[in-house]
């Protein structure tokens, strides 16, 4: 491996005039921006525990009204990559956001695409685009870039959801901006989970149309996805349990930049995942074990808690119930790798 130059062995006066005109030289940071066999990564193995969060969340909500927060959210942001920055992963952000009974969450839009996971509460629901979205533990529901949403909760307790957006690689594209709009008027009466895509395999064709929405099924409810895992689980042995979440009308990811996903445990199992280039977002919905991260000490992990874990790493995943199955959305760039050919 041939030992490059560094910046230190330049003249003084050599590097003085570089910097003048705003030139830096490559080969001393070569191998920082282009290491032999495996990347330079950022991201680190975090869990963010939801118990010791959520009395924070909480205490904003009483520190900060709806007004002033137009967004309640606490970011949880990697070490790794500069707390200030934002990020969890290249490019995901992540935030749990908290809605008191009666408040809303003002109408707007922006570019980034967003994905809610729901994690605490009953009676709250985001309106997309006039589409109003019900909001139970577990489910997925889209705001894509540019469409309208707002959120509401007329429950009682604080409404909780793991927000996930492609916000650090839009920002770093000197494209993140967003807009405010009025409230909204309901156009539907519920979402079209319930009726056009109820069932997989089968898509509404109105007027002999397909609709030509970026994503025409907004929810993607925590039970369908759950029942679905437990039924490949009786059909299926010897091979891991696991889902993506897709546009219904052409199979393809959710969004251009990050994947969706789902995965099961059987009681007790323990499984190293397939190594991957991308670095990967775990959320629990349900159940308790450990995370091991290559040679790095085992982490434990419990429902509703979130963690994330670096590229080109053996995952190992241990379901430590040896009763119930354990169940996880995931998040990634995958989408994004493939189209860029580095997948």
């Amino acid at each position: 491996m041939t030992q490059l130059g560094t910046l230190e062995e330049l003249p003084q006066d050599y590097r003085d005039a570089l910097t003048q005109l705003n030139l830096v030289p490559l080969w001393p940071s070569m191998r920082a921006v282009l290491p032999y066999n495996v990347p330079t990564r950022k991201t680190q193995t975090l869990t963010w525990h939801y118990e010791d969060v959520r009395p924070l969340l909480l205490q904003a909500g009483d520190l900060t009204p709806m007004e002033k927060a137009e967004r309640r959210v606490l970011v949880l942001a990697n070490p790794g990559h500069g707390l200030e920055n934002m990020q969890a992963t290249p490019g995901i952000y992540l935030g749990l956001q908290l809605i008191l009974p009666n408040e809303t969450a003002p109408n707007h839009r922006h570019t980034p695409n967003a994905v809610r996971i729901i994690i605490e509460g009953e009676g709250a629901y985001t309106t997309v685009n006039g589409e109003p979205c019900r909001m139970e533990r577990g489910d997925l529901i889209l705001t894509p870039s540019g469409l309208w949403h707002e959120h509401h909760h007329k429950g009682e307790g604080p409404i909780v959801w793991l927000d996930v957006l492609d916000l650090p690689l839009i920002y770093q594209l000197e494209g993140s901006w967003a807009i405010e709009g009025q409230p909204q008027n309901h156009t539907m009466s519920k979402d079209k989970s319930f009726s056009e895509y109820s069932a997989c395999g089968i898509v509404p064709n109105i007027n002999f149309e397909r609709t030509q929405q970026k994503a025409p099924m907004l929810r993607y409810p925590w039970q369908k996805t759950r029942q679905c895992l437990l039924a490949m689980a009786e059909h299926l042995s010897d091979t891991l349990i696991r889902i993506n979440y897709v546009n219904p009308e052409n199979g393809q990811s959710l969004f251009p930049s990050i994947g969706f996903g789902a995965i099961m445990l059987l009681p007790g199992e323990s499984v190293t995942l397939p190594k991957r280039t991308t670095a990967c977002v775990f959320h629990v919905v349900e159940g308790h074990g450990q995370l091991r991260v290559d040679t790095l000490e085992s982490q434990p992990w419990q429902e509703k808690d979130t963690f994330s874990t670096p590229g080109y790493s053996d995952i190992t995943l241990t379901n430590q119930d040896p009763l119930q199955p354990a169940f996880f959305i995931t998040a990634d760039e995958e989408p994004l790798h493939t189209y860029l050919g580095i997948y």
